[in-house]
């Protein structure tokens, strides 16, 4: 598999985001293998996706849900 076979699919989008078409995250988790991670916007799956590092990906994940590192505006 290479990274443009990844960034192809299947796609997972948070248990969080509901079925409302709210704002939502997806991500490619079979990439990691090869070591990207693809994330888009799930409201525009046709756009551009980022192609971040596993570490990075585990990063952003355990400050968002984890450890709360990452705040949100109130």
């Amino acid at each position: 598999m290479n990274v443009l076979d990844a960034a192809a699919g299947p796609w997972v989008r948070s248990s969080y985001s509901g079925g409302n078409g709210g704002n939502c995250v997806e991500w490619q988790p079979r990439a990691a293998a090869v070591g990207v991670v693809p994330v888009r916007d799930s409201k525009c799956p046709h756009g551009p996706a980022l192609m971040l590092s596993p570490s990075a990906w585990g990063a952003f994940v355990g400050g968002v849900v984890g450890d709360g590192s990452i705040g949100w505006p109130a």
